[in-house]
């Protein structure tokens, strides 16, 4: 009989010394890097528990594979299977062409209302590094993944769609901006249940983790009644939910208003000396411009899709690119998670067992941080982050070191294993 991971009222996750996991091996590099990583992952967690835990593996189909085998990019069952078994982890996917579903990525994170996408950014010492201090770039970014333009609700110009939603723009709100047949639409939606969710997240696990701050990223300078009021309902879950445990920006602003900015000041220092959270915002191109200047000011980042997309790229390749990108998409109120390789397929160097599996044995390990297994998260993140100070890597890196070591991907899982 299968063990499965099942939640508790109290969100709690209850996991059995066996799990079944299902996991999508992926397509072009797929199989290479997850063949490389799961020998990681059962060798972790066999060495960390002496054997008394292990992962019991389910295939289930999505991509080519998939399409190749029963005509479906995304079978019925392998949408039951993580429903059903609460955690995955996947490779990478080919998004069809030609119709049909637009991003496998985007459709398992909408039915499953993943409404989380973490991803936390890292440098490990000797990866290259295009800043001079990638050292201090150490974040977690929680990205909204179900809302703004990822919503998918856009007409192509000229079609009868767009066309009626500029007449009703023009002749009912009075829309002066002068459409014309060649003009296409698309709609974002942020809501304040999407936003507040989103930015509960964020601070939980700041407060969890010991973090020292949560930066609400937005464009709500120009987007006010989107993006602006993703910060303002951010600010308010802070401010009333975590009262105690946070310090706002907000609050920061009325003191000085009522006070002057020296009493401001003074008030957000003793918050700090206090512990708690300091919850700020920043608009979102000064953000891209301040993690290069000062990487160290931000700890746990919240912001919504788009900017979150741009951002989590950004701050990759600050540590090495996405190759070594760990990714979730969770949702916490069901503990629906699937843990993914965050980079392409990259198909031509499909079956060449060469590329960097970093970026999935690193999202195996925030797997293993979910489930609680934390002795065997940790195990790996250590050993990988030996094996890359050793100048043992593959090609992408080895490119770009002096005097390093090349290697396969099976033999860089290879090396990783031999030192946990």
């Amino acid at each position: 009989m299968e063990a499965k991971i099942s939640i508790q009222k109290t969100g709690q996750l209850n996991v059995p010394a066996t799990p079944t996991i299902p996991f999508i091996i992926g397509d072009g590099i797929g199989p290479d890097i997850w063949r490389a990583a799961v020998r990681v992952f059962d060798q972790a967690v066999a060495k960390s528990y002496r054997g008394e835990r292990k992962i019991v593996w389910k295939e289930v189909l999505a991509g080519e594979k998939a399409f190749n085998e029963v005509g479906s990019w995304l079978p019925d069952e392998t949408l039951a299977a993580f429903r059903d078994y609460l955690v995955g982890i996947k490779g990478p996917l080919t998004t069809p062409t030609g119709g049909g579903i637009r991003s496998l990525n985007v459709a398992l994170r909408k039915s499953l209302d993943l409404y989380v996408c973490l991803r936390p950014t890292h440098w490990y010492e000797g990866v290259p590094s295009p800043v001079k201090h990638p050292e201090q770039v150490d974040m977690v970014i929680f990205r909204e993944n179900t809302e703004d333009i990822y919503a998918g609700i856009e007409f192509a110009a000229g079609s009868v769609e767009a066309d009626k939603i500029q007449s009703f723009l023009q002749e009912e709100l009075h829309v002066d901006y002068g459409f014309s047949g060649s003009t296409g639409v698309g709609i974002k939606l942020v809501s304040e249940e999407g936003s507040k969710r989103l930015v509960r997240a964020a601070i939980s696990y700041a407060l969890d983790h010991q973090k020292p701050s949560v930066t609400i990223v937005h464009k709500g300078n120009i987007m006010k009644f989107t993006e602006g009021a993703f910060k303002q309902w951010g600010f308010e879950v802070a401010e009333t939910e975590f009262a105690d445990r946070t310090y706002t920006w907000g609050q920061w602003e009325r003191t000085k208003e009522l006070h002057g900015q020296e009493a401001a000041n003074e008030e957000q220092k003793q918050a700090e000396r206090d512990g708690k959270v300091i919850i700020k915002d920043m608009i979102a191109d000064n953000f891209l411009q301040q993690i290069l200047l000062a990487p160290s000011d931000f700890s746990v980042v919240a912001t919504l899709n788009l900017n979150g997309d741009y951002i989590s790229d950004a701050l990759a390749a600050m540590v090495g690119g996405i190759g070594i990108a760990p990714g979730a998409n969770i949702n916490y109120a069901t503990g629906h998670a699937i843990f993914e390789a965050t980079h392409g397929t990259a198909p031509r160097f499909a079956d060449t067992d060469s590329m960097n599996p970093s970026s999935v044995i690193l999202s195996g390990a925030m797997m293993l941080d979910y489930i609680g297994w934390n002795e065997a998260a940790s195990a790996i993140r250590q050993a990988l982050a030996e094996t890359i100070k050793k100048r043992t890597v593959t090609i992408d890196f080895y490119n770009l070191m002096k005097d390093a070591t090349l290697l396969k991907t099976s033999a860089f899982a290879d090396a990783i294993i031999a030192k946990l």
